[in-house]
């Protein structure tokens, strides 16, 4: 018994010591990989005057570019700078992927030891920021981080930083999901503490109140420039007509005209009525609609990839986006992860199904704009596999073409930039094909005014984000949302009125007008969240 005791022992001792030695490996392999990739970057573009303007030498030549001339029409700049760019830089371009951040608003380069199993994921998951920006190229990340709001700002400062210090000083645009809920799902929503709190979709949808929403998105927008997030990869206009569909609660409900002016409303906040340096670019989502999933289930799975129309209403589920997001000149669209059955020439997903991508939404509807495939649908990671449905037989490679045959532009999730390289030297796509796609996204760039300054101020960012004005506003549209079901005489509460709360983010709030107790058993009322 005692040998066996001890032999245990050793063991464990034998395997703490391995995983100490694997760890300072790591940690000291990317140490060595960061401090490798910063030498590879170049000098932070110099400030140069040319007739009495002041311009930044983003490609540090001597001389003023077209793509660094702000008085120079958008086409022209995105035109100059595409002949500028390499193939590697032209694949980086075509990702967006999320990116890590520090507990203290500094780009993750090494391993990060916390107790949020978020930044513990980052940072041993995914690449750091200087693999992605100077290695792969990359000048698009969405970000998961919920910092204060100073230092939300000066990760941004940062990262655009090292970008202007690359060979063509490209800026990043820093992309997020919705922030502005209580709910905390990282893929879907992102509880940030230091922005005001909203409802809903769902909640905003039962307002019935479209100057509200566009109230709310034009507030949202502010914060979200403060800290120098430029892209919201929302609204979803995807319609809730399968209840038992897990997103429901990010739509705007099952109504098509109603998702549509509330759609409408929500990117004019967040856009203006024409994109520009103040305004955030929205990616509106899931086209063609991705609520109608088969038995409710979600198409993030396997077993909820297929997408049905119970009685053909596939034009049903269009019409937020025809009267919704693209009345509102949405930026960009994200096609969803189902399988429209039935629906098309083949049964592919929507990001990999060219009747969708290239002929309904780009030849009959006539969008203009970047379409950024759904998160992770190429590569199998840790975090499962790639959700390439019906060519999961395919290569990574050959799911990159497919894609990019089928129309879109960029890839959601990913890093993976050399097997777009790969494809050309193979001569399987285009250079000119990519051309296409970069410009788009390089034109969003320059409206956004990224190129002239992406900057922001850090102080000033503490002082706008979450302010006292709008936090009350964000508590009038939660009290306008609210919608009663059912009265049995309980309700208006009497003042004092003994009440026992779970799912209450601050329950202390309820001693104002009532007395909150912490038995059930003597509570006259229970709020529970369901």
């Amino acid at each position: 018994m005692k040998k066996s005791i001890k032999f245990f022992k050793y063991s464990i001792v034998s395997i703490v010591l391995l995983l100490l030695v694997a760890s300072v490996l790591i940690y000291c392999k990317m140490v060595i990989a960061s401090s490798n990739n910063f030498e590879l970057l170049g000098e932070q573009a110099p400030l140069l005057k040319q007739n009495g303007r002041t311009y930044r030498d983003l490609n540090k030549n001597g001389r003023l570019d077209v793509y660094e001339d702000q008085e120079a029409y958008h086409e022209d700049r995105v035109n100059d700078l595409v002949s500028q760019m390499t193939l590697e830089e032209k694949a980086g371009s075509m990702f967006v992927s999320m990116i890590g951040t520090t507990p203290t608003g500094e780009p993750m380069e090494k391993p990060v030891i916390s107790s949020d199993p978020m930044t513990l994921i980052m940072s041993f998951m995914i690449p750091s920021n200087s693999e992605m920006i100077v290695k792969k190229k990359m000048n698009n990340f969405n970000i998961l981080a919920s910092l204060e709001a100073d230092l939300m700002a000066k990760y941004s400062n940062t990262i655009q930083k090292m970008a202007e210090r690359t060979r063509l000083g490209i800026p990043i645009t820093i992309a997020s999901d919705p922030r502005h809920g209580t709910q905390n799902n990282p893929g879907a929503t992102l509880y940030t503490p230091s922005f005001s709190q909203w409802p809903s979709s769902l909640g905003l949808a039962a307002t019935r109140d479209t100057v509200l929403v566009r109230e709310f998105a034009d507030i949202a927008r502010q914060e979200y420039t403060a800290v120098g997030i430029r892209l919201a990869l929302h609204p979803m206009a995807d319609l809730a007509t399968e209840p038992r569909w897990g997103r429901a609660n990010g739509t705007f409900g099952e109504d098509a005209q109603l998702s549509a002016i509330m759609t409408k409303a929500y990117v004019l906040g967040f856009q203006g009525d024409s994109l520009d340096q103040n305004g955030v670019a929205c990616m509106t989502k899931h086209f063609s609609g991705g609520g109608p999933q088969e038995d409710g289930e979600d198409a993030h799975f396997p077993y909820g990839k297929n997408q049905v129309c119970p009685g053909n209403n596939f034009d049903y589920h269009v019409t937020p986006f025809t009267d919704g997001a693209f009345e509102a000149n949405t930026a960009q669209i994200m096609p969803y992860y189902g399988i429209p059955i039935g629906q098309t020439s083949e049964d592919v997903a929507f990001g990999f199904n060219k009747d969708i991508i290239t002929t309904l939404l780009r030849d009959s509807l006539k969008f203009k704009g970047v379409v950024c495939t759904d998160w992770n649908i190429i590569s199998n990671t840790r975090m499962g596999e790639g959700r390439a449905w019906g060519i999961e037989d395919l290569s990574p490679k050959e799911r990159v073409q497919k894609v990019i045959d089928a129309g879109c532009d960029q890839f959601g999730g990913e890093s993976i930039p050399e097997l777009i390289v790969e494809l050309v030297h193979d001569g399987a796509i285009s250079e000119e094909r990519l051309d296409a796609s970069v410009k788009r996204i390089m034109f969003d760039k320059f409206r956004l005014g990224l190129f002239d300054n992406p900057y922001v101020n850090e102080d000033e960012a503490l002082q706008i984000a979450g302010k006292n004005e709008f936090r009350e506003k964000g508590k009038i549209a939660q009290a306008k949302s609210i919608v009663l079901l059912k009265n049995e005489s309980l309700l208006p509460l009497k003042k004092g009125t003994k009440i026992y709360a779970e799912g209450m983010f601050d329950p202390e709030v309820i001693n104002n007008n009532g007395l909150l107790v912490d038995d059930p058993k003597e509570a006259e009322v229970i709020l529970k969240k369901i």
